[in-house]
């Protein structure tokens, strides 16, 4: 299967469901099953300190029948290759050749004291544990060694290991920096991007990036980029666009933007935004968030026009997925954003004053 272009065939959705326990999964399945119904191209989950992403793709995977279903992403560093490549055989063989597997390391900070790994040289590790993944995804042909800086292994098989359901499996990694981007383009098969990525970064920085990984390793190969939006939608536009812009301060803070918001001549707001963090003023914060910022960085509209700027938001991507705001909402209020996605995707609410 070409991945890329199945992504490609319609939008993606970040599942997130409030709860705990065994109901909150029997949601999320509940909306993949909803996506795939609207001709969703693929569900994505992601990962934090007190969840994991595997465990939701299994319950995806098990509910549904055709919808991709990706991590956006999981956590590399925070496993061995061994029980990484485990990990997604099971998912492989549980949905039927259907998964894509996203990675990232987070920051530095994140690595070292999230995960217990040194937060050095992230772009080189990432790299390696493609480079470990993709020889562990062909275990069922023999022994698997490796000797590297950040791995070391070396497994022989002891008892049959049944063939994978795709081959090879499709790994797409996270980036924002050229470096990190660059690692893309050389190992894996697409990138995974942030929310805060416009389509100028995509055409200026990471396009080329990706090329330019590519041929320093040798690859003739079109690295796909998934994008993410972070979707507000509200009758009340004006309430929409301010949420969105709420979203987008809490990103924007981060030192890891600095190159983006340079591009765009937005450096001056984000100092501001910096230092209204730092005094811990959320007003502030989303009220030096520009509106020029949210129309490159977000869907935030009335019902009617999703689709409409869902379709342009597209343009830049391989793969667009959509997500409901993942700040300043509860968690139930995320759940009911997500399923208005979909609700709003799969029967388009007519244009103001027109009826069907």
């Amino acid at each position: 299967m070409d991945v890329t272009s199945a992504l490609g065939a319609g939008y993606g959705l970040t599942v997130f469901t409030a709860g705990h326990g065994p109901e909150r999964f029997r949601r999320a399945a509940e909306i993949a099953r909803s996506a795939e119904r609207a001709s969703f191209s693929a569900v994505w989950v992601s990962e934090l300190y007190n969840r994991s992403a595997t465990v939701p793709m299994a319950a995806l995977a098990g509910a549904t029948e055709r919808i991709l279903i990706g991590s956006n992403i999981a956590y590399g560093a925070a496993r061995s290759p061994m029980i990484l490549a485990a990990e997604a055989r099971d998912l492989d063989e549980l949905s039927g050749g259907r998964i894509v597997l996203g990675l990232g390391n987070g920051t530095p900070g994140m690595m070292q004291n999230w995960m217990g790994v040194d937060g050095s040289a992230p772009a080189v590790r990432m790299e390696e544990l493609v480079e470990v993944l993709r020889k562990l995804w062909r275990l069922h042909e023999g022994p698997v060694a490796h000797e590297g800086r950040f791995y070391s292994l070396a497994i022989k098989p002891t008892i049959p290991t049944a063939p994978p359901v795709q081959d090879p499996l499709p790994i797409w990694t996270a980036g924002v920096n050229p470096r990190m981007v660059r690692a893309a383009g050389r190992v894996a098969d697409g990138l995974v991007g942030h929310p805060m990525m416009t389509a100028e970064y995509v055409a200026d920085v990471l396009r080329p990036e990706l090329a330019s990984g590519a041929a320093e390793a040798g690859r003739d190969v079109e690295i796909g980029v998934s994008g993410t939006r972070i979707c507000s939608v509200d009758e009340d536009e004006e309430a929409a666009r301010s949420r969105a812009a709420f979203a987008i301060a809490q990103y924007a803070a981060a030192r890891v933007y600095d190159r983006l918001f340079a591009l765009h001549g937005w450096s001056s707001a984000q100092e501001t935004i910096r230092a209204a963090a730092k005094a811990r003023d959320s007003a502030a914060m989303t009220a030096a968030v520009t509106d020029e910022m949210i129309d490159a960085m977000a869907i935030a509209c009335r019902p009617e026009d999703l689709a409409r700027l869902a379709a342009r938001h597209a343009e830049p991507f391989d793969h667009l997925n959509l997500t409901a705001p993942p700040w300043g909402l509860e968690p139930e209020e995320i759940e009911g954003a997500t399923r208005r996605i979909v609700a709003l995707l799969a029967e388009p609410v007519p244009a103001a004053g027109v009826r069907s």
